[in-house]
């Protein structure tokens, strides 16, 4: 492969060199995040647990009352999906939209992160790529707390 582009390459002036370059596909995302975390099926499987634990959660649990939580399943697992860096696409509302009126706490916040954690563990998802996810999911907190 290097050989074929090496040689259609090397045919190319200055002006067409720049042309050829600019028009190469862009590089793939980084999935190695979503292989880690067991891909599709991976991430259903995570997305269908912290939904257990939530339910289980009488620390939470108030707040997906009146949830649709085929909904919310099928919106975390391409949020997740994303995030990890997998073919997915996020067809939601924003997190801001998603959690006005809700008053979510800190202690909220951090009770549905350590279910997350609790999830994936469950799944066997290596620490490191827990770790990643959540650095990943973090700067979402923002627009999750006190909305």
């Amino acid at each position: 492969m290097f050989k074929l582009l090496s040689r259609a390459l090397s045919g190319c002036g200055v002006v067409v060199l720049t042309a050829c370059t600019a028009t190469a596909p862009h590089p793939l995302p980084d999935d190695s995040l979503y292989q880690a975390l067991g891909g599709q099926a991976g991430i259903d499987r995570v997305v269908e647990g912290l939904l257990y634990r939530i339910a289980d959660d009488e620390r939470i649990v108030h707040h997906f009352a009146d949830t649709d939580i085929l909904r919310l399943q099928e919106k975390l697992q391409e949020q997740l999906c994303v995030e990890a860096g997998g073919p997915c696409e996020y067809t939601g509302d924003s997190m801001a939209e998603v959690h006005a009126g809700f008053a979510i706490t800190e202690s909220d916040f951090n009770a549905l992160v350590e279910d997350l954690i609790a999830a994936m563990t469950a799944e066997g998802v290596p620490v490191p790529a827990q770790n990643r996810l959540l650095q990943r999911l973090a700067p979402m907190r923002s627009d999750i707390i006190y909305r």
